[in-house]
């Protein structure tokens, strides 16, 4: 094995939750400078089971083998998107969730005492079906989005990425883990110290319970951008751990 990363291996990159593919730009940007090659699919964020199944679309339809990094919600879809899939070599989840089977991330976050984002969220409604049936989606309160998912980039940069979040269905977060791949393959776990939106202390629980490779850094749930060159760390040596 070399120094340098297994170029033969994609590196599939999962947003979570009120983001998009682009909350990986930074991080792309100094991966694809290391030769490696990126994928950031876009997540429909309408279900935890059919975001994990689109996912499994998605990376089957890659050549070769993958890496699946998951930031926040992203996390829970590739612990149930990789379950059984030889194509996916290990996880690394980035301020991301680690559930067990059976768990919904509900659950898991109402043990949170670091986390604030319960307070902060907006109920909207999209269209659903034939006629005028509609399902409950979620946004963060924009004036909070800052201080809860970006307290170490600047005030005007949070404000920006609150007034483009992407909602997610609220019935995604009372789904159930239905596979957790982590059990059965290498895992590694970004953890910032001062995630106030999936909560530091759930996320170092999931990672525990899960055996990951545990990295703290000091930072905001959206480390993956104050901090892309250490979340890139990780990733470059999952991708020798596994190549």
């Amino acid at each position: 094995m070399t120094d340098g990363p297994n170029s033969d291996i994609t590196v599939v990159l999962v947003h979570g939750a009120f983001a998009d593919a682009g909350s990986w730009a930074p991080l792309t940007e100094i991966l694809q400078r290391e030769g490696v090659h990126v994928f950031a699919p876009a997540l429909p964020m309408r279900g935890l089971r059919s975001d994990a199944d689109y996912i499994q679309s998605a990376v089957a339809q890659v050549d070769g083998s993958v890496l699946l990094v998951g930031h926040s919600y992203g996390g829970a879809v590739i612990t149930n998107a990789a379950a059984g899939v030889d194509q996916v070599k290990g996880l690394v989840a980035v301020s991301g969730f680690l559930p067990e089977e059976g768990q919904t991330l509900s659950e898991v976050e109402g043990t949170s005492r670091d986390s604030a984002l319960g307070p902060a969220l907006v109920q909207r409604t999209y269209p659903v079906g034939d006629g005028g049936d509609t399902a409950v989606e979620l946004y963060v309160k924009e004036d909070e989005f800052p201080r809860i998912f970006a307290g170490d980039l600047p005030d005007a940069q949070g404000k920006v990425l609150a007034s483009a979040q992407r909602p997610i269905a609220a019935a995604a977060f009372d789904e159930k883990t239905a596979g957790a791949a982590w059990k059965t393959l290498p895992t590694w776990s970004v953890v910032a110290t001062g995630d106030k939106a999936a909560g530091s202390d759930v996320l170092l629980q999931l990672t525990e319970h899960a055996g990951a490779k545990l990295t703290t850094l000091e930072g905001s749930h959206l480390i993956m951008i104050s901090q892309p060159q250490a979340v890139a760390d990780v990733i470059l040596e999952a991708l020798r751990s596994v190549g």
